[in-house]
């Protein structure tokens, strides 16, 4: 529980790009997804699978990062981490023990937006019967003792003390700060934001938060409609019905600024960006694709080749669009030697202006479009993989059909319509660099 809330916390660097009523409709050719709101007010989502004996499930609630009060950054994290920490009727080990007797998988965890509890179980009818049982209580009555808090809160401090030692991390925290600032999405835990918290203050903000009105569940293997309504009714049927979440305010496009962070470290870390956009941002599509030429491609993308291939300065270098609820970050990333970190921001400030200027070639944008396209059937070659992009559906509240339209959206897009969203979406004077470490490099200057 500790390494899922150290990294809640520190937000590394190089994260993947995220860069992905009663109804009932199909959303994809072979993935049916079948939606509505159970008694309690949750919106359920399940998708029928009968090639294994197996059911995956996920419960969402509006319980990220970004609900934290300003002066407790970390409290969303660590009462997710403490779901599993033992309830009025069984003690951590018990709770340990239950699940192995089980042969379930238990996961989950945080991020801005949500707080996840994953479950996978055979589909069995004890089995099932019995994991489905203990993930409600889980749910519904966490105790957060007091020991295991206290042994907890000691793990999270010392592994995020460690881990404020390293560049990747104070880049990736000054980043964060630097482009958020006092935004939700912004807030981020320390070591005295964690010692401040109290159990209270855990139980208080379950009770607020992890209530049916904030609950997306998804279901999706060896079941019927009928037992998935009866597992979301089991899930969520102890919780509080509680109110739905307020949106949260979009960021505000800070001011640009060059932030450089001493370390003895050799390599610098950089990191260079602004807030983006949301996951049913009108420009989904363009920057997406665009990303993709830009520098989401790997080894065809054009930071590739003028900083890595041309020149020789960096291994690795990427850059993604994360979208959230709200604006997450646009961010391109790289390590260089810290004698030409000069250089090679140079070359990545030049290529992001002349890909805005005059946006990709249609060359680009057929190997892009390709790529996206052909690749998309490998998001969905798994019940797991399903339960991720349906229980992201249902969680932003996106269309039924998105897996469906996803392709034809993808090879709709023009090469002017990338130059026009990243001229407008992408500004210089938005930009946001950080450079962390580099000090150790005996050629630096």
């Amino acid at each position: 529980m500790t390494t899922n809330l150290i990294h809640t916390l520190t937000r590394p660097l190089l994260c993947a790009a995220a860069a992905m009523a009663v109804a009932s409709a199909p959303a994809h050719a072979g993935i049916d997804i079948q939606h509505w709101q159970n008694g309690s007010g949750a919106r359920v989502f399940f998708v029928e699978s009968r090639a294994l004996p197996m059911v995956d499930i996920q419960i969402d609630f509006a319980a990220g990062g970004a609900y934290d009060p300003p002066a407790r950054a970390g409290l969303a994290g660590f009462t997710r981490s403490l779901l599993d920490a033992g309830t009025a009727e069984l003690d951590e080990q018990a709770v340990a023990d239950r699940i192995a007797d089980l042969g379930a998988q238990f996961g989950g965890g945080t991020d801005d937006d949500r707080a996840s509890l994953a479950l996978r179980s055979l589909s069995s009818a004890a089995e099932l019967d019995a994991a489905v049982g203990l993930a409600a209580t889980l749910l519904a009555r966490p105790a957060f003792p007091a020991a295991v808090l206290e042994r907890e809160r000691e793990r999270a401090i010392a592994g995020l003390r460690e881990a404020l030692t390293r560049p990747d991390v104070l880049a990736a925290r000054a980043f964060t700060a630097a482009v958020f600032g006092d935004h939700p999405y912004g807030l981020q835990g320390t070591p005295e934001s964690l010692a401040a918290i109290t159990r209270d203050e855990l139980a208080d903000f379950h009770r607020r938060h992890y209530t049916a009105a904030r609950a997306t569940v998804t279901i999706v293997g060896d079941v019927d409609r009928a037992q998935a309504a009866d597992i979301a009714t089991r899930l969520l049927a102890a919780l509080p019905a509680g109110e739905p979440a307020s949106a949260l305010p979009q960021p505000v496009q800070p001011a640009r600024q060059t932030l450089r962070i001493a370390h003895p470290s050799a390599q610098a870390h950089v990191a260079i960006g602004l807030p983006g956009m949301s996951r049913e941002d009108p420009d989904y599509y363009p920057l997406l694709v665009g990303n993709y030429v830009l520098g989401g491609g790997g080894f065809v993308s054009r930071l590739t080749r003028e900083v890595r291939e041309k020149r020789g300065f960096a291994y690795s270098v990427f850059s993604y669009f994360a979208p959230r609820a709200v604006a997450g970050p646009f961010q391109i990333g790289l390590q260089t030697r810290g004698g030409q970190v000069e250089d090679a921001l140079a070359v990545v400030n030049d290529t992001l202006a002349a890909f805005i200027a005059d946006g990709p070639s249609e060359e680009e944008m057929e190997a892009a479009r390709a790529n996206i396209i052909n690749g998309f059937g490998l998001r969905l070659d798994s019940n797991r993989k399903i339960l991720d992009h349906v229980a992201m559906i249902g969680f932003y509240g996106l269309p039924l059909d998105w897996l469906d339209t996803y392709p034809g959206h993808v090879a709709a897009v023009s090469a002017e319509a990338v130059r026009d969203a990243f001229a407008r979406r992408v500004r210089s004077e938005h930009l946001i660099t950080v450079v962390a470490g580099g000090d150790g490099d005996e050629a630096r200057p």
